[in-house]
């Protein structure tokens, strides 16, 4: 393969002087309030709207998107994006219901609510299970797939690769959420120019290899080449209904994972809980904006390979261990990029992965501090101690990182679906739990830890129920569908994450009624139905994305 040259690296270079220099002068500007511990992990009043949504998606895009997505687009096409177009209509629903819910509590962490609206045992299993679930399988997946693809288009030395990385990110992380969110705006610029760049030579290949010129025309020949990769709803006779269960992608469990993800996850939240509502509301428009851009960036890439090789190209290029791998799509387009946007490209994977690295990090280093540093190891810390002990969170996390990933087997599965299941195993419980302690006042500290324990039990039963029994039936209902890569009949993991969350409502309503009346927990959650109310333009915006939405769902049913 054609490696960086000078040029490429001098690109590169420039990319990480701007976000260094411009990281330090945000630092320096407000370095007087640094002492301050919710200045230094929320950015308290400090970012603009565009800086919210911008650090979102910079947070949010990373190595599994840019290398695991585009190898899922190079497998199973554009039904993938259903991740993204599904996560522009959660931000809006989290904009109107969840953010008024935080922000009027004023709730920092997602730990802080669980002990305010249950109790601190509540609270310090999810920060411990929060802490060990980014650490082990979140930082360690984005360090390791980044430095994968990195490695394989400079050719430096993998495990070089990871440690230049997890500093890149330190360096950034250390200056807390104010300079992470301003510096996250010129990693998105970076991340959607590359990202763009990679498509257009992507889309000119194709046209080119079928003798014509033009991105439109590549655009339609990629339509026409692999028109069965353009279906974003699929029946139970398509080999990837297993990771994609036809229509729980609309009405089902892909719910429950991104409104998990973009309403009950620190690591998102966060960006938001230092603002006002009308910047918050307006920062997560922007980013739901910024969703309906992203498959053209991570999915249409892996289309694109998939049918150049199908038609003869880099096919040596796409094995790993005699194998297909469609993980090396990415980092194979990348590789035919012409000298100095091949620089770019690299620089918009880096940007990708270390936002996500030091949004993960900051987010570790938050409610380590917080909730378990200030509340129970040291709670009389000065303001200082806190942002301190926060840094080295910061370190020890990444380090922790370093060690672990090679050994977890994130290259044996696809790097996307590889944190989509495990945090499957997890995620229907908790926001059962939050989704129930936000809108029923009745819901008790009881329920809320079957939801946390028997939420992951059941999920460990549907994984592991058709290896000991029939599951068949349930082939009739599309609850159940033969999976070609291990021959047998599995229950897709978001049908298994959906039949969870149903069990854990209906469990926590029935523990939650049963409750006599001197047990129930009192009124601390301060819910309005006033506040759920929009301004005009924040529902114009919301009303062009749904319609956006609907057109491309039914365009490319």
């Amino acid at each position: 393969m054609q490696k960086l040259t000078s040029l490429d690296y001098g690109v590169f270079f420039v990319y990480f002087i701007i976000v260094a220099t411009y990281g330090y002068w945000i630092y320096n500007r407000k370095r007087k309030l640094q002492s301050d511990s919710k200045d230094f992990f929320l950015a308290e009043g400090s970012l603009t709207w565009w800086a919210i949504g911008a650090s979102l998606i910079a947070s949010n895009i990373s190595a599994e998107q840019m290398i695991g997505m585009s190898g899922n687009g190079f497998k199973m096409g554009l039904a993938i994006a259903a991740y993204e177009w599904m996560a522009a209509a959660t931000l809006i629903v989290v904009a109107v219901f969840f953010l008024p819910i935080y922000l009027q509590n004023k709730i920092y962490t997602m730990p802080q609510f669980l002990r305010q609206r249950y109790n601190n045992t509540v609270a310090m299993i999810m920060a411990l299970f929060w802490l060990s679930l980014y650490v082990i399988v979140n930082l360690t997946s984005i360090l390791f797939l980044g430095a994968l693809a990195v490695s394989t288009i400079s050719g430096l030395n993998f495990t070089l690769c990871m440690i230049f990385l997890a500093g890149f990110a330190i360096i950034i992380t250390l200056g807390g959420m104010k300079v992470i969110g301003y510096t996250d705006v010129i990693q998105v610029f970076f991340l959607v120019l590359g990202g763009l760049a990679t498509t257009y030579l992507a889309l000119n290949l194709v046209s080119e290899h079928f003798n014509t010129t033009g991105t439109m025309k590549g655009l339609s020949f990629l339509m026409s080449e692999s028109s069965d990769h353009f279906h974003m709803i699929f029946d139970q006779s398509n080999p990837n209904y297993v990771s994609l269960p036809g229509l729980t992608v609309l009405i089902g469990a892909m719910w429950v994972v991104n409104l998990n993800y973009w309403g009950c996850n620190q690591y998102i939240t966060q960006r938001a809980l230092g603002a006002d509502l009308p910047t918050a509301r307006t920062g997560l428009l922007f980013a739901a904006f910024l969703k309906l851009l992203m498959p053209v960036i991570v999915v249409l890439p892996g289309i694109a390979a998939f049918v150049l090789w199908k038609n003869g190209m880099f096919q040596q290029d796409m094995l790993a261990g005699g194998e297909i791998n469609p993980d090396r799509a990415y980092p194979v387009l990348l590789n035919l990029l012409p000298t100095g946007l091949k620089g770019l490209s690299f620089a918009a994977l880096t940007a990708a992965v270390v936002a996500s690295l030091a949004g993960k990090a900051n987010s570790i280093s938050t409610i380590f501090t917080l909730d378990i540093y200030k509340n129970f190891i040291n709670k009389e810390a000065t303001e200082k101690s806190l942002v301190w002990t926060g840094r080295v969170a910061v370190v020890v996390a990444m380090i922790l990182a370093i060690i672990i990933a090679p050994f977890l087997g994130i290259d044996k599965k696809g790097g996307f679906e590889f944190i989509q299941e495990y945090t499957g195993f997890v995620s229907p419980g908790i926001f059962a739990m939050f989704i129930m302690g936000f809108f029923w006042k009745r819901t008790t500290v009881n329920a809320a830890l079957f939801a946390i324990i028997g939420g992951f039990a059941l999920s460990v039963f549907f994984k592991f129920l058709p290896d000991y029994a029939d599951v068949s039936f349930l082939q009739s209902s599309g609850f159940a569908a033969l999976n070609p890569a291990s021959g047998v009949i599995e229950i897709p993991f978001l049908d298994r994450m959906g039949f969870v969350f149903v069990i854990c409502v209906v469990v926590m309503i029935t523990i939650s009624l049963l409750t006599p009346a001197h047990l129930q927990p009192k009124d601390t959650l301060h819910v309005d139905i006033k506040m759920f109310k929009t301004s005009t333009g924040f529902t114009v915006g919301a009303l062009v994305v749904i319609v956006i939405l609907a057109i491309l769902y039914i365009s490319f049913w």
